[in-house]
């Protein structure tokens, strides 16, 4: 006994000595309370609103504040939620809100809504409804610091970024994670002119229904049967939505980048850092990647005050706030990537902004490097270091560094037919809400399961001998024909894993999408005047793959492939030239042979941001 009396004191000692807190218990979190009230706005109309306080909080708190479609009113405390845990345990004020016209709250929801009219006065935006509710907060929730951040993902997100417009002065910071930027040239509803036909049809009937998120009732599991039978986008109305889907209509009625769209992205809204915004990106974003990555540019081009910020990791659409980000569908990352956003970046984000705790040291950019699975810093988003390099497209499917010599007649040729589009990932697709569905993972869906289709084309380098890094933004170029007089291009750059792989022998020969996009050719000198393509007459299409940061790993290949079809993502183009594609007849799907060229006169190559 007294042995061990002496072996305690000595510990004791030690612990005094060194400050270790071998003994310490874990802080418990704090205890939040609930309440759920009604926030009048200064047009009378009532916003449903879920807060939750800390009663006996030590210290004046700030709010966190979130802003939705999607329902609140069954959140439960945000200590037990994944994606505010990390910011729970510090201790907030959180405040979720329903919008206008969802769920609980008062008034008529408009996907999108535009800004207000500021000559009219009593008029109403997201952004005058942000204003109005934080007023409130400050003058009816005791206990607050005066301070006030909002979060979100994907339309949440936009909401956040719509509080920045005019903000309301207690309005400090923003974490925006993959906020739509443009609807028309790189989100939800369109990707450069092309329209999203199975998410567009499915999210506008989703929203617009009801009040409430109600699925569209499919007669076939397979919506690749079902949207090919459907056939023109003319039957839409005509069959299902009868013209009762306002977001329907409008993508009928604006087919092309007019002043509906433009006045809808947020190079419209906000061309300045008004708060400081974190903007949160995910490399596999099924949804919206191009947004966050849009918006970090259109206010970094203002930052005089450095209050703009780029974070990217390996993750799908918000797969930063929630799990554990370790793989995602079968690619492994080696490391919690999701949680070290939340409780690293993230929360450290707020803390600073709202509490004044920590340095305020924040890198201008940090990704999630794939292939090396390694996080890297960088002071500009792309980095400056990397350096554009073309791969270019050879004879008998061959990828290499080094500009074709062949003649101006060396290309590749497909024939195209809107009777039998290329899936967009494997079959059945089932509906993008339901279950069962893999729309979440899709982006690293093998693409062996459209490899060797006689309408994808495919080229790729030998086996790598070092090391390829990617850091910054891929362009594809190509020089293109067709038979028919309008067409859609849809580039793919692939990493391609060895065919003997024995540390995961299950990804052997796995064909991993890195980066694509499609181009729907009618808009190649204009995204607002559509021209029909003159048949048989090469063109120069500019396709931007957006950004990566990623390396190919000695032994592995890189890819390209080229299609120009991807349904039911997209929507099949007629091949023939009409002015609006919603109003096109059955029978102006035809087929058409397209051509890749590659020679000396066009080179189509692929524009690489190489970093040694």
């Amino acid at each position: 006994m007294k042995l061990r009396l002496t072996s305690y004191v000595m510990l004791l000692l030690l612990i005094l000595a060194t400050g270790t807190t071998v003994f310490a218990k874990p802080t418990a979190p704090p205890a939040y309370e609930r309440m759920e009230v009604l926030i009048t706005m200064r047009d009378g109309v009532k916003l449903n609103t879920v807060i939750f306080t800390i009663p006996n909080s030590s210290e004046p708190l700030p709010f966190l504040f979130l802003r939705t479609p999607y329902g609140v009113s069954g959140y439960p405390s945000p200590n037990e939620m994944m994606s505010t845990k990390e910011m729970a345990n510090e201790g907030y004020i959180f405040v979720f809100q329903d919008i206008r016209g969802r769920y609980k709250s008062e008034g008529k929801f408009e996907m999108m809504r535009f800004t207000r009219d500021k000559s009219k006065p009593g008029a109403i935006d997201e952004s005058t409804d942000t204003y109005d509710t934080i007023e409130w907060l400050l003058k009816n929730i005791k206990g607050n610091n005066g301070k006030v951040g909002m979060f979100g993902v994907s339309y949440n997100a936009w909401t956040a970024m719509q509080g920045a417009v005019d903000p309301h002065p207690a309005l400090k910071a923003i974490s925006e994670e993959a906020t739509p930027a443009d609807m028309y040239l790189g989100d939800d509803f369109h990707h450069n002119g092309a329209f999203r036909l199975s998410y567009g049809f499915e999210y506008a009937f989703r929203e617009e229904i009801s009040k409430t998120d109600s699925a569209f009732p499919f007669t076939k599991l397979d919506t690749y049967e079902w949207y090919l039978q459907l056939g023109a986008l003319s039957n839409v109305n005509k069959k299902h939505f009868y013209n009762k889907i306002p977001s329907w209509n409008n993508f009928v009625n604006h087919p092309d980048y007019d002043d509906f769209w433009k006045k809808q992205a947020l190079a419209y809204r906000l061309d300045y850092p008004r708060v400081a915004v974190l903007h949160t990106a995910g490399w596999w974003d099924q949804e919206d990647f191009y947004g966050p990555l849009k918006a970090y540019e259109l206010l970094e081009k203002r930052d005089s005050s450095h209050r703009n910020y780029f974070v990217a990791g390996p993750w799908n659409h918000g797969g930063w706030a929630r799990g554990d980000g370790k793989t995602l569908g079968k690619i492994r990352f080696d490391q919690p990537t999701s949680e070290q956003y939340r409780a690293e970046i993230q929360a450290p984000w707020f803390a600073w902004h709202l509490k004044g705790k920590g340095d305020g040291k924040f890198p201008e950019a940090r990704t999630f490097q794939t292939g090396s699975n390694t996080w890297q810093s960088y002071n500009s988003w792309p980095p400056q270091q990397a350096k554009a390099t073309n791969l270019y497209m050879h004879p008998d499917g061959k990828l290499s560094f080094t500009k074709p010599a062949g003649g101006e007649q060396a290309f590749d040729a497909y024939v195209s037919d809107p009777a039998n589009p290329v899936p967009y990932r494997p079959r059945p697709i089932v509906p993008t809400y339901s279950a069962t569905s893999t729309w979440r993972t899709w982006l690293v869906d093998d693409q062996r399961f459209v490899h060797h289709r006689p309408d994808v084309l495919t080229w790729e380098t030998e086996a790598l001998e070092e090391e390829i890094t990617i850091t910054g933004e891929v362009f594809a170029k190509l020089f293109a024909s067709t038979t028919g007089s309008d067409a859609d291009w849809i580039v793919k750059l692939i990493d391609v894993y060895p065919d003997h792989f024995p540390e995961e022998p299950l990804m052997s020969g796995y064909q991993l999408m890195i980066s694509n996009d499609v181009f729907r050719g009618r808009y190649r000198q204009s995204f607002e005047k559509p021209t029909a393509l003159q048949p048989g007459k090469v063109n120069n299409f500019t396709i931007d793959l957006h950004a990566a940061n990623h390396v190919f790993k000695k032994g592995h290949k890189i890819m390209v492939q080229v299609q120009s079809t991807w349904f039911p993502i997209i929507d099949r183009n007629p091949q023939t030239f009409v002015p609006n594609i919603f109003e096109a007849k059955d029978s102006d799907y035809k087929k058409a042979t397209h051509k890749i060229f590659r020679s000396a006169s066009f080179p189509s190559h692929i524009q690489l941001p190489l970093v040694k």
